[in-house]
């Protein structure tokens, strides 16, 4: 199993942040390798990816959901085996860190080489940076769920 562990601070509000990372038929807009992601209920998803020209879909259910706090999830069928939890540190009235950590089991020789060069990590990175860049440049989210979910 590969994890990886990346973190940002975002200049808006915890609330503003979180509310964002609960719409998840927006992650597109800021994670590169998403095509698309249909929220089937307030704990399930449909995600569609593309991974190195490989297009991929599997469904995800929120594990454990605290407004303002964290959001853990876990793959539940396709080809891609994964867990993780994004959670959310008040720096100041108007700033967040946000930290994600994924565990994931690479598929195929491609996947395994690139978990092993830290592909994964860079891209997640990457994510981070694009989400930082579209909370900021929105200055609020574009909806929110403040629901609480407990395993």
């Amino acid at each position: 199993m590969t994890k990886i562990i990346e973190t940002v601070e975002v200049d808006v509000p915890v609330a503003v942040a979180y509310n964002q990372w609960t719409q998840f038929e927006s992650f597109p807009h800021f994670l590169e390798e998403v095509v698309s992601i249909t929220q089937t209920d307030d704990t399930r998803n449909h995600w569609v990816v593309n991974v190195a020209g490989a297009e991929r879909e599997f469904d995800t259910v929120i594990t454990e959901q605290h407004p303002d706090e964290r959001v853990a999830w876990r793959s539940t069928g396709g080809e891609t085996a994964h867990a993780g939890v994004v959670t959310f540190h008040k720096l100041s009235d108007t700033s967040t860190r946000v930290t994600v950590q994924i565990d994931w089991e690479p598929e195929g020789m491609l996947e395994k080489l690139g978990a092993l060069a830290g592909a994964a990590g860079h891209a997640v990175r990457k994510d981070l940076d694009n989400f930082k860049e579209f909370i900021e440049g929105r200055g609020s989210a574009t909806g929110g769920w403040r629901g609480d979910v407990e395993a």
